[in-house]
């Protein structure tokens, strides 16, 4: 039974840590990604979507509240959304909708065992008896349990209830862990094909000199994103296999997706469902020997976005201008609901999936704790319509400006030219004023 309802179903699917440089395209050919083909070749795309914060649970915090990272509570994993806040499930149930969380939730807990312990989703629960979870000693909390194992169970139960009857529209939300079985391949990584059949190295490989202080103690940290002091003798070949490795993990999601959209087609469900799609945040893939999150690097903070439904105007559109942030999906869900969501700080999508212009958005921020015993330490982002500034509470070299059109890997850091310094100065200007109408207690280094 279909409800009666006009209104679209919503699903929402995202992965964690996938960049959007990890999407099979003209510039990629070193994977796979046929789930999110043939979805962007029915909607949008966005190629400027950023994630509000460059790791997993300060990102996800945004997505389901609309408020940045120093709003929500949520700096870095491991804690709780801000008491009242109202969650992305919470306004759209408010509106008549049945909702339903499947996958990592990861606010704290990676897992919650309760069928209510997700605020405002029905939480679609695991049994701890699941074979592919008997051989996976972190699932649950504390541990962390690996997305090879947990994604496919998930998956099925986001099959299940796809199948069941609806009186009423649903927002199903389905977050899934690959790629992020990378944070644990790096510890033990493993020889795979012979190095000709390896993805060459990025062409921004080479690390940027001076580097900032904030980077330079992420790369000795031992705790909290200290992936990188595995690959401090890393061979060429090892970056390499990294990325083979990182890749095949990301196939892997895709397949999961694919079974997602299909089981959407098979209950008849496709033609009345707006799907979105994105990752919680990117993957450092070896751009400036960077691995996994916790930095400002385009292959870390953006992030693939794609839209299809009734109501898109798709047939494969690519917005390539517009610049998008994680804040923005949940009132652009809310909006396709019907909801009315709290005041935030992202802007609906909707005229864009409609077929709008695209937007003459001024930037987009995001934000940055990296370090669970330094909690002072931290760093903001904003992007504009050509450039990228970060700015640091730590120094020396406490900002960073790129012109993203010249230098898209970002290798040349302008901040200290004079010939750049009313964009310099402009950046600034931008930050203060997000910082004076959020709130951002933030501070430079200087």
């Amino acid at each position: 039974m279909h409800s009666a309802d006009s209104r679209p179903n919503l699903v929402f699917v995202f992965t964690d840590q996938q960049s959007a440089r990890a999407v099979e395209g003209p510039g990629q050919p070193w994977l796979r990604t046929p789930a999110l083909n043939a979805l962007a070749a029915r909607g949008v795309s966005f190629s400027r979507a950023y994630c509000a914060s460059p790791v997993c649970g300060p990102s996800r915090a945004c997505l389901v509240t609309g408020q940045a990272p120093h709003e929500t509570g949520v700096h870095l994993n491991g804690q709780s959304l801000r008491p009242g806040l109202a969650t992305l499930g919470e306004r759209v149930r408010a509106a008549g909708y049945r909702t339903a969380w499947a996958g990592k939730w990861h606010l704290p807990q990676s897992y919650p065992a309760g069928p209510q312990d997700i605020p405002g989703f029905e939480n679609l629960t695991l049994d701890p008896a699941h074979p592919r979870l008997q051989n996976d000693p972190g699932y649950g909390w504390p541990g962390f349990a690996l997305g090879t194992n947990t994604d496919g169970p998930f998956v099925d139960r986001a099959i299940e209830f796809l199948g069941q009857p609806h009186d009423r529209p649903f927002l199903l939300a389905v977050s899934l862990h690959n790629p992020h079985d990378i944070c644990w391949w790096v510890r033990r990584p493993r020889r795979l094909p012979g190095p000709s059949e390896l993805p060459p190295l990025p062409a921004n490989f080479a690390r940027t000199d001076p580097e900032p202080e904030f980077l330079r103690r992420g790369r000795a940290r031992p705790h909290y994103g200290e992936e990188l002091q595995y690959a401090k003798e890393w061979t060429e070949t090892d970056w390499r296999t990294y990325l083979h490795a990182y890749y095949r993990m990301t196939e892997e999601v895709d397949a999961e997706v694919g079974r997602l959209l299909g089981a959407l087609r098979r209950n008849g469900l496709e033609d009345n469902t707006v799907v979105v799609f994105t990752s919680d945040h990117g993957e450092g893939m070896a751009a400036h020997q960077w691995l996994v999150k916790l930095a400002f690097y385009e292959e870390v903070a953006r992030v693939p976005l794609i839209a299809a439904g009734p109501g898109v105007a798709g047939g494969g559109r690519i917005d390539a201008s517009s610049l998008v942030s994680g804040l923005d999906i949940f009132p652009t869900l809310c909006d396709l609901a019907g909801a009315v969501p709290c005041p935030g700080r992202g802007r609906s999508l909707a005229p864009l999936l409609a077929g709008g212009a695209p937007w003459d958005r001024a930037c987009v921020v995001s934000e940055l704790w990296p370090d669970n015993h330094q909690p002072d330490l931290n760093g903001r982002m904003v992007v504009t319509s050509r450039h990228k500034y970060c700015a640091y509470s730590v120094g020396p070299f406490s900002e960073t400006l790129h012109d993203l059109e010249t230098d898209p890997g970002e290798l040349h850091n302008l901040a200290g030219q004079p010939a750049h310094r009313a964009t310099l100065d402009h950046h600034r200007n931008l930050l203060k004023a997000w910082q004076q109408e959020t709130g951002d207690p933030f501070q430079r280094a200087t």
